[in-house]
């Protein structure tokens, strides 16, 4: 497979935890939620604009948890207009961003950016409920699928 996501070259490190059936590498993980991101998963307030074409859309924050959850890590947000954060990962000094896609030929900054806490980011419910039910589809993805790395 051929990837564009910010960093997909330092996207190797390894899983801290088996729980993911057959994910190893952040590269599988992104293989894996191409097939689980859909509308439902995106932030409301960008679901018009989700489509299989830009599947990454609105899918920052609950990804970079989730990210974390399997390969550990922190998560950084870049600021963004309204004061929004673009979430990322950074997991033993390797910097990489499942999400990036969404923006384009837009260039972000991942250098100097705040840590980004779940406790703030899951204080509301809709980001929590989706953050599960990314969490779950995966699961049941994975539970039928084998994701392999290109």
């Amino acid at each position: 497979m051929e990837y564009n996501f910010y960093g997909w070259e330092q996207a190797t490190v390894p899983a801290i935890t088996k729980e993911y059936k057959n994910i190893e590498t952040p590269r599988q993980l992104y293989d894996a939620l191409s097939y689980v991101w859909c509308e439902y998963t995106a932030a409301p307030r960008l679901r018009a604009g989700w489509s299989p074409e830009n599947k990454t859309l609105g899918q920052c924050s609950i990804t970079a948890f989730l990210v974390q959850d399997i390969f550990g890590g922190k998560v950084y947000g870049i600021p963004r207009e309204g004061g929004t954060f673009h979430c990322y990962n950074v997991v033993d000094g390797k910097v990489f961003d499942l999400t990036s896609e969404q923006f384009g030929d837009e260039k972000l900054s991942y250098e100097d950016n705040p840590e980004q806490s779940r406790e703030v980011h899951f204080a509301k419910e809709e980001k929590f409920l989706r953050y599960k039910y990314l969490k779950e589809q995966l699961k049941k993805y994975l539970e039928e699928h084998i994701p392999t790395e290109s």
